[in-house]
């Protein structure tokens, strides 16, 4: 069963940075087009990018500008940049394939926690 790993999460002061990482364990990873969401307790989970095959990348409005995502095919690695980070950033990020997000049986991996607290 193909793993999402996601690490990098912590705690960190309004309009500091944090970089967040996915580790993916299958072997196709340069095939799927991979995004972030996160999740905070009493909402849905949301997304918050995606990046394409062809590395074109798309933004929810509420981190445009703010946040950065990229890929490392050749390490099965997905990246979140958060810059400038606000206290309605906290939440646990989770990384998935945009095509299985959707599944109610997609089995997502254990999150990494961010919190943005002075």
């Amino acid at each position: 069963q193909v793993q999402f790993v996601e690490s990098g999460g912590g705690l960190v002061q309004p309009g500091g940075s944090l970089r967040l990482s996915c580790k993916y364990s299958g072997s196709d990873f340069s095939m799927y087009m991979m995004g972030w969401y996160r999740q905070t307790p009493g909402k849905q989970r949301e997304l918050v990018a995606t990046v394409a095959l062809e590395n074109k990348k798309n933004y929810a409005a509420f981190v445009e500008g703010r946040f950065g995502i990229s890929r490392d095919n050749d390490n099965n690695i997905l990246y979140l940049q958060m810059n400038n980070l606000k206290p309605e950033d906290t939440a646990v990020y989770y990384c998935m394939r945009p095509s299985a997000a959707s599944n109610p049986s997609t089995h997502w991996g254990q999150g990494t926690q961010v919190i943005v607290s002075s």
